[in-house]
């Protein structure tokens, strides 16, 4: 799939967007979320398969301008998993494809999950935006580490994009001055898996 999101001319947004413009300035994704992919992902994810980690990042440091993306960065951050998820998985693959992505770049303690949220998976983009409501902040003892840099977020899998736009908020806020987000495999426009 390899496509690349970046913001349109302000002309070509919708009324929504000029609105409240999106806080991704850049969305890259390897794939889509469809066959073979979901049973590898799945089991990378659930399954203790963390060794996916090295063959899945080539696959998303593949994706036109994931290379230029991450070079350009000053921190690579994995979207982070709530305490409790992350005792039940036992690691967070976000973060294994953001040290594979970028090993010198990558941080796991700026961006923090501060409560555990219901799965996002069954819920519509509505209440999977409420359902992630403060769920995300900076460490506040190096949030001005940010200021004026460049992130990438990782993630494995973008559905309605809830949690990497919540997360992007809560970097811009800090005062980031470009939020992109790398992905994995993106769920096709109008599915709601």
């Amino acid at each position: 799939m390899g496509c690349a999101l970046p913001l349109p001319h302000p002309a070509k947004h919708c009324g929504t967007c000029l609105k409240t413009p999106p806080p991704l300035d850049l969305c890259l994704t390897a794939t889509a979320y469809a066959w073979p992919w979901v049973d590898l992902i799945a089991r990378y994810k659930f399954h203790q398969q963390a060794g996916w980690a090295g063959p899945l990042a080539t696959l998303m440091m593949s994706t036109p301008w994931a290379e230029d993306t991450l070079d350009a960065a000053d921190w690579v951050l994995p979207i982070p998993l709530s305490a409790q998820r992350l005792a039940e998985r036992g690691y967070n693959q976000s973060w294994l494809l953001a040290r594979q992505l970028s090993p010198r770049k990558a941080d796991a303690h700026l961006l923090l999950r501060t409560r555990d949220t219901p799965s996002q998976r069954s819920l519509p983009r509505l209440e999977r935006l409420a359902n992630l409501v403060d769920a995300f902040a900076v460490e506040p003892l190096r949030a001005k580490e940010l200021r004026g840099q460049r992130v990438v977020l990782i993630d494995d899998v973008m559905t309605s994009g809830a949690s990497l736009h919540m997360a992007a908020r809560v970097l811009r806020q800090a005062g980031v001055a470009n939020v992109s987000a790398l992905v994995l495999a993106r769920t096709e426009t109008g599915s709601d898996a």
